[in-house]
Order: C-alpha cells, then sequence, then structure tokens
C-alpha cells in the first residue's frame, strides 16, 4: 500500500535503532516511601576466622610480584597514611604463607600507608592460595575498584593470558569480565610508546585511544593523538577526525559530507557500541541500504558477534 499524501516516508533510522537496545537505557520507576536503611556488612564472627586473622609484623610481609598497578598517587597514600596513623588499618590486608614469612596479595595501599604512618604490624587474612590464584585475586581486585589506568590494565590482562596460556574468552570467564572489554584494552597495546604515555599520565581517555587505532600507521596515530591534546578534543570529535580521514584516502568514496544528519548519529552510536568502524549507505529516499561492519582479526570478528548477540564459532 502506497502512503497516503498526508503520511510522512518512513526513514531507516527507526530500524536501526532497534540494533541499539544496549545504549537506550529504559526509564526507573522510583516509589517514593520510607527510606531502606542499608544492611551492615555482614562479617563473619570471629570464631569462624580462626587463626587466619593475624597481626603480622611489617616486616615478614613481602610485595605482590603479581601487583598490576605501577603508578601510584603519593598525595593519596599521604592522607591513607594520616587516616592510619589516627585509627589504624580498620580493614585487614590479604596474605599467604610464603618463605617462612607471608606474601601480600591485597590490599597495597594500606601495607604501603601503614609503613609510611611508622606501624609496626597490620591485621591480616592469612590464606593459602597458589601462583595462579594469587595473580588472578590481586588482578581482579584492582579491576573491581577502578585502580588501574588503561595501560597498566592491558598489561596485567597480556601477562595473565601468557603466564597461563589462556585465550581471551578463558580469562574473561575466569575474571567475570566480557571478552570484548579484555580485547579492547589488549588492542592499546599495538599502539606506539608515546600515545600508551598519555594515557597512563591521564592526557588521553580510552574512547580517544579506541579511536586512533582505526588509523593505518603510527605516524598518523602520533599526528591525531597530538592534535587530540592541544586541541583537547573530544572523543566524538577525534572519532570524526578518523572516519574523515579513512573515507579520504585514495580509492575511498567521500561519502561522509553527503549523508543525513540521522545516518551519521547511527554510525557514530555503532562505532562506539561495537567499538569498530560501520558505514551505513542508504538508497530509495533512506527505505533501504546496507551497512558495513570492519573487523581486523577473527578475534575482532568473534568480539564483535558478541557484541551483536550473535555466536559465529567456525570463524569467518
Amino acid at each position: 500500500m502506497n502512503p497516503g499524501r498526508g503520511e510522512r516516508p518512513r526513514h531507516l533510522g527507526r530500524g536501526l535503532e532497534s540494533l541499539l537496545s544496549p545504549i537506550n537505557v529504559p526509564p526507573v520507576t522510583v516509589h517514593v516511601g520510607a527510606p531502606v536503611q542499608p544492611e551492615a556488612p555482614k562479617m563473619p564472627p570471629d570464631k569462624e576466622l580462626g587463626d587466619s586473622l593475624q597481626h603480622l609484623a611489617l616486616g615478614s610481609i613481602s610485595p605482590n610480584p603479581y601487583q598490576a598497578r605501577t603508578v601510584w598517587n603519593e598525595q593519596d597514600l599521604a592522607d591513607l597514611a594520616a587516616s592510619v596513623k589516627a585509627n589504624g588499618v580498620l580493614q585487614p590486608i590479604l596474605v599467604r604463607p610464603f618463605q617462612g614469612g607471608y606474601q601480600l596479595i591485597a590490599g597495597e595501599r594500606r601495607f604501603r600507608a601503614a609503613q609510611m604512618a611508622g606501624l609496626a604490624a597490620v591485621p591480616a587474612l592469612v590464606r593459602d592460595v597458589t601462583d595462579e590464584q594469587l595473580f588472578e585475586w590481586s588482578l581482579v581486585e584492582n579491576i573491581h575498584r577502578r585502580d588501574l589506568n588503561a595501560i597498566e590494565r592491558a598489561k596485567a590482562y597480556q601477562r595473565y593470558l601468557g603466564a597461563f596460556s589462556l585465550t581471551q574468552a578463558e580469562a574473561a570467564e575466569r575474571l567475570g569480565e566480557d571478552r570484548s572489554v579484555i580485547a579492547n584494552y589488549l588492542r592499546l597495546m599495538d599502539l606506539p610508546e608515546e600515545i600508551r604515555q598519555m594515557l597512563v599520565d591521564g592526557r588521553l581517555m580510552m574512547g580517544h585511544a579506541r579511536a586512533i587505532l582505526s588509523l593505518p600507521t603510527d605516524e598518523l596515530r602520533r599526528k591525531l593523538a597530538n592534535r587530540a591534546l592541544a586541541g583537547r578534543l573530544s572523543v566524538r570529535e577525534v572519532e570524526r577526525l578518523v572516519r574523515r580521514h579513512l573515507d579520504e584516502e585514495p580509492g575511498a568514496k567521500a561519502k561522509l559530507r553527503t549523508k543525513p544528519s540521522h545516518i551519521l548519529d547511527l554510525e557514530d552510536k555503532l562505532c562506539r557500541h561495537l567499538g569498530t568502524r560501520v558505514a551505513i549507505e542508504t538508497r530509495r529516499n533512506g527505505q533501504r541500504g546496507h551497512i558495513a561492519i570492519e573487523f581486523d582479526s577473527l578475534d575482532e570478528f568473534d568480539r564483535i558477534t558478541e557484541a551483536l548477540g550473535l555466536a559465529c564459532s567456525d570463524g569467518v
């Protein structure tokens, strides 16, 4: 049936929006009533802790060799040390028996602050764990506390996969992470050292780096990274510059400038959701067309299919 004269033509936008359901957060109904008091943390009774909770001399504890964090905020440590000096260490650190003493599993900030405060001993929970568990627990603690910068996290994932010969899918399952998250962080290791340092210093964000990775050469990546710093460009502005360069490469059709604004917005959303370049081409007044999604490897292909809710175990 042909649309009536008074009806507006249907556009591709509404159909594509349905693909982006993870981006559109449904409204949350808030019921106003008596305030709900939060439950107190459920700590096990002392009798169940047994001998695992001890006060250990600081000198008997060695650092965690798998500590993922390499950058420490000295002012934050000084503030924590002042609190520890006044109130003591309120939350035990986690250690394991090691070579006649103990080895730190988790709680290095508290451990360092106790040293700065001049304490002789700290409360600690003692657990018998393997090297593999030590690596996993220390990595999970830092990831869940958001204490790592992007490059520290990427190196931790890289080291974890190599140390125990794990695939990205296996590591994701064991760490309670999405595989696409691990894949995106590992891709940061392909950046030039100068750009990785910008991420460590907090001068660039993860979103900037992911967009810059789409450029074909390190020289172009460096140029855009420096331009982003000099101009204080947002992630979206960097993404637009990357797409413009890719569309204007020799042999490519410069279609970016001729696309309707609602199609460009949908491309932006798909690019951010899938973490790769997406091109939408339309015809017949925007009622038909196709979507092109780029990938650079089979791992990248698997990550994208997972993000789309598909399962492709046989490769391309």
